[in-house]
Parts: structure tokens; C-alpha cells; sequence
């Protein structure tokens, strides 16, 4: 059994993100049942119990592979929310794109292997299952409470309810386009290019904002505080 207190820090860091690694592309490509240990392990270049050492069970290891990218995209939306009211009360699409932007350019960088968590995040965030809800809820319902207080602080007409709907919506919306399929393009003959990010993230925003405008000027009719 691997040892991983004696490992070198840097070694024991380089195995739990080859570890991590390997775990996301596993889940996104086969969801939390398909995903096997034993298969991760092989991608990863460990063995098992080097797996169970650190993260004990698969259902921690997958709580651990979410963590790891939410902690990245929500550090960046909680600094960007603070620089946006720092001064004064931001419009709507400089917040909108504060929300959105992480999460698009991460999917877009599939390098650093966004691609792959951008298949995770549509899995687990559409899953009505105790496991993705419970992950959902330790890593973006902070986030999200923070963010829908902002949409209402830029648009004080915006009952809560409707701040909900149009968070999730825009949320929704970003996620649709995280990861770059090339669809767009095949549909539009070439006009859209999903593959430029600042592209997706300027129609993403447009249109969210668009949205939200249109709740807040009743057009739901659900308004309630």
C-alpha cells in the first residue's frame, strides 16, 4: 500500500491532481455510477489504494473533483463581485459577466481540462439525486445567494423570486455553451463560432441580461418579494 505521508509534498500534490484529473474525465464521461475506481486509477498512474488513502470512497473523490474547480470559478466571481460594488452599484451586464465569465472560460480551456468539467457540471447540476444536490449545495448555493442579492441590489424593482429564475436562467444559459461543441456553428452554416470565447461570453450576457430586465419589468407576472 502507497505510503503517501512519506511522498515528497510535490509528489504527493503532483498524484492527487493526476488523481483528480483522471476522476473528472471519468465522471463526466460515465456519471458517478459508470465511473469506476479501478479505471480511474489506470488513467491516473496509481493504484487504488492510493485512491481510498486520500479520498477514502468514490462519493468524497467526486465531491473532491467538484470542489476543486468551484473553489477556482467562485474565488474569481467573490473578487469580482467585491471590486464591482467597491465604489458604486455596477450595471447589469458588468455583473452578468462578472457571474458568467469563469465558468465559460473554464470550459473553454480545455488544457487545463475545463472541457471535461464543463460535461461534470451540466451532469450533476441537472440531477435531482440526494449526491448532486448535496455537492450543488456545498459548492454554488453560497455563491448563488451572494450573486441573486446582487442582481436585486442593480435592479431593486426585481422581487426575489423572479432574482431566482433569472440567476438560474442566466446560469443555465452559460452552462449550455461551457463546453465547445461546435454545434453553433454547424447550425448557423459558420455565423457563430463557439470556440471564441469572448464571443459566447458577450452573447451569453446579452441575452441573460435581457431576460432579467424582462422579469423585472413584470413580464412573468410572479413578482414577490
Amino acid at each position: 500500500m502507497p505510503q503517501a505521508h512519506a511522498m515528497q509534498p510535490g509528489r504527493q500534490k503532483d498524484s492527487r491532481k493526476a488523481i483528480l484529473d483522471a476522476a473528472e474525465r471519468a465522471f463526466a464521461d460515465f456519471g458517478f455510477g459508470g465511473a469506476s475506481i479501478r479505471a480511474i486509477a489506470r488513467d491516473a498512474g496509481v493504484n487504488q489504494a492510493m485512491i481510498h488513502y486520500y479520498y477514502q470512497n468514490k462519493d468524497l473523490l467526486f465531491s473532491a473533483v467538484v470542489e476543486r474547480r468551484a473553489g477556482e470559478i467562485n474565488d474569481r466571481r467573490n473578487k469580482a463581485l467585491d471590486a464591482l460594488f467597491d465604489n458604486a452599484v455596477p450595471t447589469l451586464e458588468e455583473l452578468v459577466e462578472a457571474l458568467l465569465r469563469p465558468t465559460i472560460e473554464l470550459g473553454h480551456d480545455v488544457e487545463r481540462g475545463g472541457d471535461a468539467y464543463a460535461r461534470l457540471i451540466v451532469y450533476f447540476n441537472n440531477s435531482a439525486d440526494e449526491r448532486s444536490q448535496r455537492v450543488a449545495e456545498q459548492n454554488y448555493d453560497p455563491i448563488a445567494r451572494r450573486s441573486i442579492d446582487a442582481i436585486m441590489k442593480v435592479l431593486p424593482q426585481l422581487g426575489r423570486a423572479d432574482a431566482v429564475r433569472g440567476y438560474l436562467f442566466a446560469i443555465s444559459v452559460a452552462l449550455s455553451v461551457m463546453a465547445k461543441t461546435g454545434r453553433a456553428a454547424r447550425l448557423s452554416d459558420g455565423l457563430c463560432d463557439d470556440s471564441n470565447t469572448e464571443e459566447t461570453v458577450s452573447t451569453v450576457v446579452a441575452f441573460a441580461c435581457a431576460g432579467i430586465r424582462s422579469l423585472a419589468n413584470g413580464a412573468a407576472g410572479t413578482r414577490k418579494d
